[in-house]
């Protein structure tokens, strides 16, 4: 899963990004408002964790041009304003969560879970393709009912899979999803883990095609 984090405390930013890339999330960081847009107009996430009070641009502006050019990303706000006015409004504009600091990293780890999983039909802990499983509580993969060990790359590539099964992810998705602002996406490397996944995932139900030119499905075998 990939997060966007928007924080302009530097200490702060870089303990929720450690504590949350130890958690084998990808995460990109941003420090104020207005580079936060422009980021959210061209890559996209899985959850936004977003500060309130940003240089540039106020966190609830930031939300608010979110939500107007139709983007339902779910974010949380991680803010020190314990206010109930301040959470109605957030939540009225938009907001899917909202966590007041100091907070606890298991509980912010759980919500992240929590609100991707929404997203999915049915709502459910496990996702299955075939034979082939994904434990929202775990974040791990099963396949024919044994633990299926994967490399954190190779993870987030059939995670952001099956997240879509039986849809259509775009090959700049899938680069997106695996490589950070901060590091030298590689296409080739893509390539690279889906070709090692596919290797994994012979013999099972669970099967990636390639579209051309569309981009890649995870499926259950014909």
């Amino acid at each position: 899963m990939k997060l966007l984090l928007i924080e302009d405390n530097p200490e702060l930013a870089h303990w929720l990004a450690s504590l949350l890339r130890e958690q084998e999330f990808v995460v990109d960081h941003v420090a104020d408002g207005d580079a936060a847009d422009r980021l959210l107009r061209q890559a996209g996430y899985d959850v936004v964790l977003l500060d309130l009070n940003l240089p540039q641009l106020s966190g609830k502006a930031v939300l608010r041009r979110l939500r107007e050019r139709g983007d339902t990303v779910p974010v949380i706000i991680l803010t020190a304003t314990a206010s109930l006015d301040q959470k109605v409004i957030c939540l009225e504009i938009g907001a899917d969560d909202y966590l007041v600091k100091p907070f606890e990293a298991r509980e912010l780890v759980a919500r992240i879970k929590a609100l991707v999983r929404r997203q999915v039909p049915g709502k459910a802990n496990d996702i299955g393709c075939g034979d082939l499983h994904y434990d929202f509580r775990t974040r791990q993969f099963t396949l024919a009912g044994t633990q299926l060990p994967l490399p954190p790359r190779e993870r987030t590539l059939l995670e952001t899979l099956m997240l879509k099964v039986g849809s259509t992810v775009t090959k700049q998705a899938l680069i997106d999803s695996v490589f950070g602002l901060d590091e030298d996406a590689s296409a080739d490397a893509v390539d690279i883990y889906l070709h090692r996944l596919r290797k994994k995932l012979e013999g099972s139900e669970a099967t990636i095609i390639t579209l051309r030119g569309v981009g890649y499905l995870l499926r259950t075998r014909e």
